[in-house]
């Protein structure tokens, strides 16, 4: 496989661990970048854009995030909290009274981002049409009644952060999630990222598709533990019901779903776009272009959930907005927060070591949180820092 780009001197294991993703571990078609300080130190990219290997990949490639989604709305109350509009410690219902149906009225602004609201979940799943319309969206977790007492617990709200974070975002400045980031992180930072695709942009997007993990030694996949494999098989359990909220799964590749705004799992992005984004959350751009103040910083990245996860049944480690470093989503090191995509892409910032870090891919896997190829990426990066510092 052919790998284009460039990576800075001490970054050439990067490189390789990238390639090697194409020859041993399935890689279709992706993207990696990662700034240091700043600094654009890996730029690679290889394969087909799209899932029938047509159309070769490209600098500009961008790819559906899925989840990783979440990373960049979650700097949209953020920075609203950072701007003074919007208090993270105030209920929900202060600025969406509809929202207190069904014993809600204690639910935080930072219950939503530390997934502990309780709505991950819908009685009754929404069609893709329904869930791409904001005030139907909006209107079904409002009026959803709780898996658990708000602030109680956590569980990952992998489809109802969507409209969770939407409308809180509408109320607030009467503006869209995807027009609020299209206006005041994209446009000033340069970077390739959308909550709802402009048709302009639509010709830079490949298509994507399921690939098969290798077989591991002895010819035999991994297997997810008994309880794991009951959660996502079972229609009645919470896992199974909080993926499902939108019923049936959306097209992907449906020009349509890629225009929707659902912040938890419908942007596009290119991996420069990704990892610019972060690299501005920690520090300061070419030119200045930076979005977290010091104090929002350490908000984000400060443990609020943490133990099994009631969706996702597994330990989790989140901050407000953003998974932390542990062993469900291992990161670059204990200070590291981001989010990954159900499939492969993978978004985060480590502010300790200075590494911004952006990866996509069409090769969708079923996977959850700790995708191998991104996994063996951050081995990568984390051995070429090694290397810097000479240890």
């Amino acid at each position: 496989m052919h790998i284009q780009g460039q990576v800075a001197d001490g970054f050439e294991g990067v490189r390789d661990a990238f390639s090697a993703n194409f020859d041993a571990r399935g890689e279709r078609g992706a993207g990696l970048v990662v700034y240091r300080d700043g600094r654009k130190v890996v730029d690679l990219y290889g394969g087909a854009r799209d899932v029938d290997g047509t159309e070769p990949w490209t600098g500009g490639t961008a790819q559906v995030l899925r989840s990783a989604t979440k990373g960049v709305s979650a700097a949209v109350l953020l920075l609203l909290h950072q701007r003074g509009a919007l208090d993270l410690d105030a209920p929900v219902a202060a600025y969406w009274p509809e929202f207190k149906a069904h014993g809600k009225e204690d639910a935080l602004v930072r219950d939503v981002l530390a997934h502990r609201v309780g709505v991950p979940a819908l009685d009754r799943p929404l069609t893709p049409a329904e869930a791409a319309d904001l005030d139907i969206g909006a209107a079904a977790v409002a009026a959803q009644a709780p898996e658990w007492a708000p602030g109680t617990d956590h569980g990952y709200h992998a489809q109802t952060f969507s409209w969770l974070t939407g409308e809180l975002v509408r109320r607030v400045t009467g503006r869209t999630l995807g027009e609020f980031v299209a206006d005041e992180i994209a446009g000033p930072l340069g970077a390739d990222l959308w909550i709802g695709l402009p048709d302009e942009q639509a010709h830079r997007v490949g298509r994507v598709g399921p690939v098969e993990a290798p077989a591991v030694a002895g010819g035999l996949r991994a297997r997810p533990k008994r309880g794991i494999t009951e959660a996502y098989t079972n229609p009645e359990s919470l896992t199974r019901r909080a993926f499902g909220a939108i019923t049936p799964s959306p097209d992907e590749n449906d020009p349509a779903f890629r225009a929707a705004q659902l912040p938890g799992s419908n942007g596009i992005g290119t991996a420069d776009g990704l990892a610019r984004f972060y690299a501005a959350l920690i520090g300061e751009l070419p030119g200045g272009a930076r979005l977290f103040s010091a104090d929002t910083l350490r908000r984000a990245r400060t443990e609020a959930s943490s133990g099994t996860d009631r969706v996702l049944v597994v330990p989790t480690r989140y901050g407000l907005g953003y998974m932390l470093h542990g062993v469900a989503s291992p990161l670059l090191g204990p200070g590291s927060f981001g989010h990954p995509g159900r499939g492969g892409a993978l978004g985060f910032a480590d502010p300790e070591s200075g590494v911004a870090f952006g990866y996509v891919t069409n090769g969708m896997r079923k996977g959850v949180t700790a995708d191998q190829r991104a996994q063996a990426l951050v081995r990568a990066v984390r051995e070429a820092l090694g290397r810097h510092s000479g240890t």
